[in-house]
């Protein structure tokens, strides 16, 4: 078998995409064989398990990149509450700009509906959940925040962001996704300040 030299990126991509638009039933490997411009024996080399095994690929690949962006957005912005936003708000653009197809950064075709049918796929998603938590978690403990509180802030904008990118893409607004931004904002300034409140108080 002759394989193209990008045959295995071309099919992540591929089904990354088609899963986040479409969701894990409604994508077919002979979809994704079609639109990845790669032999069917291409797929099998590289996930012989087939479907399941192509689906915790693209769901670690979304894991990496949605946590390299929040670290980029931590690198660049010293405060946690500004990173955090813009993050948000980039999102919203993207929802946008894809006409609300195949933006959310977990989404609900591996958040939910693949958990229902599979441990290896729940275990994926839990990971992923995991490893955004605990960028979040270190990047508020960064800014003194300590631990317990930081790991509840975490699950909570998290919670928000997820829920506020379901809504707008059922409604194909993103107006949910900037009031979610606006509240996470009002949470961590108020987070923050209680934080550099308390350590004064301990000073006195």
């Amino acid at each position: 078998m002759t394989e193209k030299p990008n045959s295995r990126e071309s099919i992540v991509e591929t089904a990354t995409r088609l899963f986040a638009k479409q969701g894990y039933h409604g994508t077919g490997l002979n979809q994704i064989i079609k639109e990845s411009h790669c032999p069917k024996g291409s797929l099998y080399y590289y996930f012989p398990e087939g479907k399941e095994e192509l689906a915790q690929e693209c769901i670690l690949r979304i894991k990496s990149a949605v946590s390299d962006k929040w670290e980029e957005a931590f690198n660049r912005f010293d405060d946690p509450s500004q990173a955090i936003q813009h993050c948000i708000d980039v999102i919203a653009a993207d929802a946008k700009a894809t006409n609300f197809e195949g933006f959310i950064p977990l989404s609900f075709w591996n958040a939910v509906e693949t958990s229902c049918i599979s441990n290896s796929l729940r275990d994926a998603c839990q990971g992923v959940l995991q490893e955004w938590e605990r960028v979040l978690t270190t990047r508020l403990q960064d800014a003194g925040v300590e631990l317990s509180r930081s790991q509840e802030a975490a699950t909570v904008i998290l919670s928000l962001l997820e829920g506020s990118l379901l809504i707008a893409q059922t409604n194909k607004d993103t107006g949910p996704i900037f009031l979610a931004s606006k509240y996470v904002g009002i949470l961590l300034d108020r987070l923050l300040s209680k934080n550099t409140s308390d350590e004064a108080h301990k000073e006195k």
